[in-house]
């Protein structure tokens, strides 16, 4: 049977990782106001921050349900808060299956090293388990050109620019790479 590549209960130094609940859902509006984060995330523009916050509880909600990976709530142990969502994505580009490193923080948390503490853990998980064996064994992270945040954590998560892909979702993203063996070789 095919793992979920879901990593609930498991714990960094500062996050607990747990299943998204609808009862999260006030607490990830906030993410939505942000105009560039619709953009970023690949929703249609003209959608009002309720409808994407909408959109996306249906998606990661679904993605359980069909059992192509999904978003951990990320629970800072200290404050019992949700500050963001990172997890493991089966994504298909040009006929391709691939197993995306995905991160989203709420923006009152962003420049803290949060998504660079998620990323690193989820991407080492991954790769402890051999979750990357179905999907050349590699990672990636698909990244909107203009998202320089992003960028800056999949870099700090020992990935680097593999292609453009102009045509994902009819925007241009870029797509961001690690092979099982270059992590096997990277100071830990």
């Amino acid at each position: 049977m095919q793992p979920d590549y879901l990593l609930f209960g498991e714990q960094t130094d500062r996050l607990i990782l747990k299943k998204v609940a609808a009862s999260m859902y006030d607490d990830w509006l906030p993410l939505f106001k942000q105009p560039e984060v619709g953009k970023y995330l690949s929703m249609d523009e003209q959608l009002n921050q309720t409808q994407r916050c909408d959109e996306w509880f249906t998606k990661s909600l679904n993605r359980y349900k069909e059992r192509t990976g999904g978003m951990n709530a990320l629970i800072h142990k200290e404050t019992g808060k949700l500050i963001g969502k990172s997890g493991l994505l089966i994504q298909k580009i040009d006929g391709e299956k691939y197993l995306e490193v995905g991160y989203s923080i709420l923006p009152e948390y962003w420049g803290k090293g949060y998504a660079t503490e998620a990323a690193i853990f989820i991407k080492n998980k991954a790769f402890e388990l051999g979750y990357d064996k179905d999907f050349g064994h590699h990672l990636i992270s698909v990244i909107h050109e203009e998202n320089r945040g992003s960028q800056q954590v999949a870099i700090r998560n020992g990935m680097t620019r593999y292609k453009e892909y102009p045509n994902y979702k009819e925007k241009p993203f870029f797509i961001y790479r690690l092979a099982r063996g270059e992590w096997l070789n990277a100071p830990r």
